[in-house]
């Protein structure tokens, strides 16, 4: 049997010290990660961020939920948020969930969840209709990105050096070099 929404949200709040996530009922802690994991996300979450105007997106790392239409909620390493989107919830109290699609998304690949994130969490993200989607891999040096076109497909890309745009985010460009240093 599985717990409540309701109750999800009261344990992630109270539990500071663990990152729990919403699948299939069931309460799902995320793992602790490597330097390399937390270096790539954490240097994607300020290339990002540098690049925006705070008066028009938040950058969240490991810290927001975007929930999905089979009810699970997932806290991607790195989500880009318009601040419209987080203004409703300003103020409530209540746990950072979103609901609606975000222009952009990255799970970063590591040894505990990268099965995981890949077979699970990416394809949940395109569920939602999320506008770009990254799974960032700092062993490998690479990032596959898949953007959503207008019909509702998703392409794929993958990338191992260089410059990229993130297309869903006008000029916001991730030189893959500074990433994975």
């Amino acid at each position: 049997m599985g717990i409540s929404l309701a109750t999800y949200e009261q344990v992630a709040l109270e539990d500071g010290d663990t990152i729990w996530e919403y699948v299939c009922g069931q309460l799902r802690e995320k793992p602790g990660m490597t330097q390399e994991h937390n270096d790539a996300a954490g240097i994607l979450t300020y290339l990002i961020q540098s690049q925006l105007n705070l008066q028009e997106y938040r950058v969240r790392n490991n810290s927001s939920r975007l929930r999905t239409s089979s009810g699970n909620s997932f806290v991607p390493d790195v989500a880009v948020l318009p601040v419209g989107m987080t203004a409703v919830q300003h103020g409530t109290g209540r746990l950072e969930t979103y609901d609606q699609h975000v222009p952009f998304v990255a799970e970063t690949w590591s040894k505990s969840t990268g099965d995981y994130d890949s077979n699970t969490k990416i394809p949940e993200y395109q569920a939602r209709g999320d506008l770009e989607i990254w799974s960032v891999h700092p062993y490998e040096k690479l990032v596959t990105a898949w953007r959503r076109q207008s019909a509702g497909t998703y392409t794929e890309t993958v990338y191992r050096d260089g410059i990229v745009l993130i297309e869903s985010l006008p000029g916001v460009a991730i030189d893959l070099s500074v990433l994975f240093s």
